[in-house]
């Protein structure tokens, strides 16, 4: 079942910050940013060194090796995540906001479709975001059970309870979803200024004892290594990337903060920190190569190694809820643009819009989660896994970024093949490392990015379909209305409102109900949400309206993909314009479409089944849509696709 009178869906708000804040503000905004950015790459040193010396790679544990890892690792963050991140991507501010759909609508709408075809565009934004899904699938798995395997430090006795307890965290972490993450959101960023702190202070400790580490900063030791191990060396660029886990979360939440707090944390605190913390493993490994069973636990004193788990398994915690929370994010974001279909969405703040809780979402991430730790086992298995999905999703940010820099920003052609070809380059040599892993798990990410692609491009076909049929057996409004001022049916008093997906189209549950009815109201509003390829759209701009003529009238309600298409509270912002609305007096009709397959059917087969499938499971418009259900009239009909 769906509703065909729906237009473009629309999302919640996040709250923007435009990072120009001063005085208190501007801490209080780096602060929060520290806590929900940086939890992903600041858990990365869990685990990055120690699968660099991984068996599958037969790079010797040598110092030479180590001096090379570093540096590899030094000049990815730089690289990778200040220059391309930090630097370039975050300045394709579409509206305030970032993230691959943020990035895919600027692409689209800085008319990079009059020389790039849209639908390359859309697929592009579309396989990005389903590879985010495959990212908040293994980033919750990976870093939990990293943080959790320290306990093998502790005793081996531990060893049998690893993978029940990260279970048990994992499903604890998905149960509270529903309550919101407000309280537990304000302890976030001083436990990860604590986790931060730890970092470089364990990693100034075996700096001093062995400065020789320090060498790593020079890039021709990464070059030397490359050079020497050449096969050995690019298959261990999988693990590499692993240290740079997390740098699509800068763009990603940059409407949250504003993008001068994000620089601000990266370059004043986290940046340093973690390379701090890399270079201490090096050195540990250099006076002890037998720390490389798990040097980041081993760098503190035996009796620190339980607090350094607990507080490590919370600052993993900290990081799954940024996934989740992205998840969720992405999930609005993919409704509002019509690759999804309408899904539930809570609200779970009365203050801060941005909050929000996604049931199917949250359930279905969950079950794969546990399902993935219950079959890779350990944070090793995972690695190969967690470099696809991380690069794939860098290399289409960089491909779109070409596209905006190129449009959007009038580089000349030569500059921005030059700038984001350097990157993607990187991204993809990343990639290619981490493909060859393919049969040891890599092909998770890469199938449930394809299943997740077909799904959405599954919808985005269908809904066309459908609006297509609905037109055919449609008519238009004009010559309707005329007909209705020169030969007028019966009219009762009231408002009906007709949601339209189409504006110059007479909506099925006007001609469903004047045919039972024989009647129509005193006042007839067609009514079309817009989604615009904007983050928010201004109140001023929110209100749109037509007379028709005969008491008909057309009206627009405008939103950002990135805000809560709230039908009643859109139509009230047309008093500003005049327009009079009383909920009271105001009917919302709407055609419930039963869809059935067709003889000769528009989709293949089983897209059929599948659209058929997910449009039943849809949430319902009046939901959706925040209207009333004692305002509303449903009017069923069958339509074959």
């Amino acid at each position: 079942m769906m509703n065909d009178e729906v237009g473009n869906m629309a999302a919640p708000r996040e709250t923007v910050h435009d990072g120009h804040g001063a005085g208190q503000r501007l801490p209080k905004l780096t602060l929060a940013a520290l806590g929900i950015v940086y939890g992903d790459i600041g858990t990365s040193p869990l685990y990055t060194l120690r699968e660099c010396f991984s068996e599958l790679h037969g790079v010797p544990l040598t110092n030479t090796t180590i001096l090379g890892f570093l540096s590899l690792i030094f000049w990815a963050l730089t690289l990778v995540v200040t220059i391309k991140y930090v630097v370039f991507i975050m300045r394709a501010d579409n509206r305030g906001e970032g993230g691959i759909l943020a990035l895919m609508a600027l692409a689209l709408r800085s008319g990079s479709a009059s020389t790039v075809p849209r639908r390359f565009v859309l697929a592009l934004g579309m396989f990005g975001a389903a590879l985010f899904y495959g990212d908040g699938m293994i980033t919750p798995a990976i870093s939990v059970l990293s943080a959790v395997e320290g306990l093998h430090i502790v005793t081996p006795l531990f060893s049998p309870y690893v993978v029940p307890l990260t279970i048990v965290i994992l499903i604890g972490l998905f149960v509270i979803q529903r309550r919101g993450t407000g309280g537990i959101g304000k302890l976030f960023g001083p436990v990860m200024c604590l986790w931060f702190g730890i970092l470089g202070v364990t990693g100034i400790g075996h700096i001093i004892q062995q400065p020789v580490v320090l060498w790593a900063l020079n890039p021709t030791h990464a070059i030397g290594f490359l050079l020497e191990f050449q096969w050995q060396a690019f298959l261990s660029l999988g693990a590499v990337v692993l240290a740079v886990t997390g740098g699509e979360a800068l763009y990603a939440d940059m409407g949250h903060f504003g993008p001068l707090p994000i620089r601000l944390a990266w370059f004043g605190f986290v940046l340093p920190a973690l390379v701090l913390n890399y270079l201490g493993q090096g050195a540990l490994l250099i006076a002890d190569p037998g720390a490389i069973d798990n040097p980041f636990f081993l760098m503190v004193p035996g009796w620190a190694v339980l607090p350094l788990v607990l507080v490590a398994t919370l600052a993993t915690v900290i990081a799954s809820q940024a996934v989740i929370s992205g998840a969720f994010s992405l999930s609005r974001q993919a409704v509002q643009l019509g690759f999804m279909p309408r899904l539930r969405i809570r609200h779970t703040s009365e203050t801060e819009i941005g909050q929000i809780y996604v049931p199917k979402v949250n359930w279905w991430l969950l079950v794969a989660i546990v399902l993935l730790v219950l079959g890779f086992q350990s944070s090793t298995n995972f690695a190969a896994a967690y470099g696809v999905a991380v690069t794939g999703t860098m290399a289409i940010t960089s491909i779109l970024g070409y596209l905006v820099a190129r449009h959007h920003w009038h580089w000349s052609k030569p500059l921005a093949l030059a700038v984001m070809g350097v990157f993607l380059a990187i991204d993809l040599a990343f990639f290619s490392a981490n493909i060859l892993k393919f049969f040891d798990g890599g092909w998770f990410p890469l199938l449930a990015a394809v299943i997740l692609f077909a799904l959405m491009w599954t919808w985005m076909r269908g809904r066309a379909v459908v609006f297509k049929h609905l037109r055919e057996e449609s008519m238009e409004v004009a010559p309707f209305v005329a007909r209705c001022g020169a030969k007028p049916p019966t009219r009762v008093s009231g408002t009906a409102v007709f949601l339209t997906g189409y504006a110059d189209m007479l909506p099925h549950a006007l001609l469903h109900n004047l045919k039972h009815n024989k009647v129509l109201h005193e006042r007839v509003i067609l009514l079309t949400v817009v989604t615009e390829e904007v983050p928010v759209v201004s109140l001023d701009r929110r209100f749109e309206i037509q007379d028709l003529g005969a008491d008909f009238h057309r009206v627009l309600l405008h939103f950002g993909f990135m805000e809560t298409p709230n039908v009643p509270e859109g139509l009230a912002a047309g008093r500003s314009k005049d327009f009079e609305f009383d909920m009271m007096d105001v009917s919302f009709f709407l055609t419930r479409e039963t869809l059935i397959p067709s003889v000769k059917p528009d989709l293949s087969p089983w897209q059929e089944r599948i659209f058929i499938l997910m449009a039943t499971n849809a949430t319902t418009a009046t939901e959706f849509f925040r209207i009333p259900p004692n305002r509303v009239v449903e009017l069923g009909s069958q339509l074959e696709i």
